[in-house]
């Protein structure tokens, strides 16, 4: 299998079985990430996909998902990713849906009626990483996209019943004592139907931009004691009925809920631990 630099997919996809379609970042500027630093962007070319595919199908197991590395596979064209699930069911009628990470801007070359013709091929269940619904924040990240772009692309998988998970950074904002970037993003995220959001805590990489920043005293970080009254407010000001999966590695306190059933639970068993180390 090919296979460039870290497998990476959220917990929820750990049973999917994986495959190389791109290596690296389309963007790759965002300043807290160095998961793909050293990694050019490359789309992998179909002779080279199909020779994986092969090799799964010689692997003999019958799985039901596959996931698409890498950081973004959805920035590839409708006619690429259909031409990829074509392979995909030809050789392995036995899987059901095909999932992956995608940028905001990774649907604004795909109309609405591309993304139906997607989601009728198998694509389903795709990650976004948005991490911000705050204008200010995504610039200072250099994220590429504003709120209003959030709003533009996520409204064309709502209008296909596409499942889809929203990504929230706790605590990219830095010091924030108003909690304007929980409250901005609760907005956003309120205004589309995500099947999951997925909270993601914020950890300063070594030699990320973010670093340098830090270091030069332009940033401070939250402690996880404010991370946790920055994650209430966004639970507190979010309107869409949806899952809230806090359950990865980055986070201190791992919950899952619903937003309507468990909305009051989460937010009392958060405002009853007390943490009080930096997260750096």
């Amino acid at each position: 299998m090919h296979n460039t630099g870290r497998i990476i997919r959220p917990p929820f996809e750990a049973r999917s079985t994986y495959l190389q379609v791109t290596c690296g970042c389309s963007h790759n500027k965002c300043k807290y990430c160095t998961y793909y630093k050293n990694i050019s962007y490359q789309v992998s070319p179909n002779e080279e996909i199909l020779e994986d595919i092969q090799q799964l199908k010689d692997n003999g197991y019958t799985f039901k998902r596959i996931w698409l590395q890498s950081a973004d596979a959805l920035s590839l064209s409708t006619k690429k990713l259909l031409e990829i699930s074509k392979m995909i069911h030809e050789k392995l009628p036995f899987v059901e849906s095909i999932g992956a990470y995608a940028r905001v801007d990774s649907f604004k070359n795909k109309t609405t009626e591309e993304l139906r013709q997607l989601k009728d091929a198998g694509y389903d269940g795709i990650t976004v990483g948005v991490e911000s619904g705050d204008d200010c924040v995504l610039r200072r990240m250099n994220k590429g996209y504003a709120g209003r772009d959030i709003l533009e692309q996520m409204k064309k998988l709502d209008e296909n019943r596409m499942k889809y998970t929203l990504i929230f950074l706790n605590g990219l904002a830095g010091k924030d004592p108003k909690h304007v970037h929980a409250t901005k993003t609760a907005q956003i995220f309120s205004k589309t139907r995500p099947y999951r959001i997925m909270i993601n805590s914020l950890k300063i990489d070594r030699e990320s931009l973010l670093e340098d920043e830090m270091q030069k005293g332009n940033f401070t970080p939250m402690t996880d004691d404010e991370k946790r009254e920055e994650l209430i407010t966004f639970l507190e000001k979010l309107e869409t009925d949806t899952f809230i999966d806090a359950t990865n590695s980055t986070n201190t306190i791992k919950f899952f809920g619903k937003v309507r059933e468990n909305r009051d639970e989460m937010v009392e068993n958060l405002r009853k631990r007390k943490l009080k180390q930096k997260t750096y």
